[in-house]
């Protein structure tokens, strides 16, 4: 198991429930932290009162826990902060109301705060519960237009091991239409080259199709676009990781999300692999409308 030496001694992870807080900790906790979900607040200082722990500390606290209240959960960060001479965090995974009250529809789980009552009535208990919470957070992480698989990276962003040579770069293609991911580093707009879309042949396709790309690539902006592109990336990548940062991520918008910014993320992406750089590609328009066609199967 790997350890985590310059991360806090203790990162507090709460919110409300199905933004994805279980998601959070279990990413910590594959990162070399001591992971302990849905601790009674009476027994957080305890974990603490002992010898000093040999790796960081993820805790979990939600409304579930019986002890909960918004009053005693500050009065343990406050003390929690004490013992560890305020070297601790707070990350609240947050999500917007109607994306938790979709995801308990499909889940068709009850809210925990209103077994007997609608998904919408327990979360808007909860969200005025945790309310002062929230702003009490060091770390917001909005979850509504994150997949696991982007709230795993987006804590690994923050509290993931640093140093040289462990530079990751992570290249994603979006839709303008859905508006922009969150937490990436560096965004490029690819709406200018040649659309794919109006081609009935190749609307159905997306930019991983050799067919799509070779459409694009005949537009005279494609190479020097990606030639400069490529060339400020290679640049940036020595500097950020001199600079001891463990995670790039690079996002790369078309209108549609399917073609120009699939083919372009792709080509950076294979590129970048080919100079010798740990390089993942993201494409959240296609995951979505998998997941969707996945859940109308269900």
């Amino acid at each position: 198991m790997p350890t985590v030496p310059t991360a806090p001694p203790l990162v507090l992870i709460t919110g409300p429930s199905g933004a994805g807080r279980s998601t959070a900790i279990r990413a910590l906790e594959d990162m070399g932290f001591e992971a302990i979900d849905n601790v009674p607040l009476s027994l957080l200082p305890r974990l603490l009162g002992g010898p000093a722990p040999e790796r960081p500390m993820a805790l979990g606290v939600d409304t579930r826990n019986r002890e909960f209240s918004a009053q005693a959960l500050i009065d343990a960060i406050d003390r929690l902060g004490d013992l560890t001479g305020g070297r601790m965090q707070v990350v609240y995974v947050d999500c917007e109301p109607d994306v938790l009250v979709r995801r308990f529809s499909e889940t068709r789980r009850r809210h925990p705060l209103a077994p007997a009552e609608s998904a919408q009535v327990g979360i808007t208990r909860e969200l005025d519960l945790l309310r002062p919470i929230r702003s009490r957070a060091d770390i917001l992480v909005d979850t509504s237009d994150l997949s696991p698989h982007d709230l795993r990276a987006e804590m690994d962003h923050w509290f993931g091991p640093q140093g040289k040579g462990q530079l990751s770069v992570s290249v994603h293609s979006f839709s303008y239409k859905r508006g922009l991911p969150r937490g990436v580093d560096m965004v490029l707009d690819c709406r200018f080259l040649r659309n794919p879309y109006w081609d009935a042949d190749l609307r159905a396709l997306d930019g991983r199709d050799p067919r799509v790309v070779d459409y694009i690539a005949q537009d005279p902006r494609f190479a020097p676009f990606h030639a400069q592109l490529t060339a400020m990336v290679e640049l940036l990548l020595p500097a950020y990781q001199d600079e001891g940062k463990s995670y790039l991520s690079i996002a790369l918008g078309c209108t549609g999300g399917q073609h120009r910014s699939v083919a372009m993320a792709e080509t950076l992406a294979g590129t970048l692999a080919k100079g010798g750089w740990q390089v993942s590609t993201r494409h959240r328009e296609m995951e979505r409308r998998a997941a969707e066609q996945s859940l109308r199967k269900g």
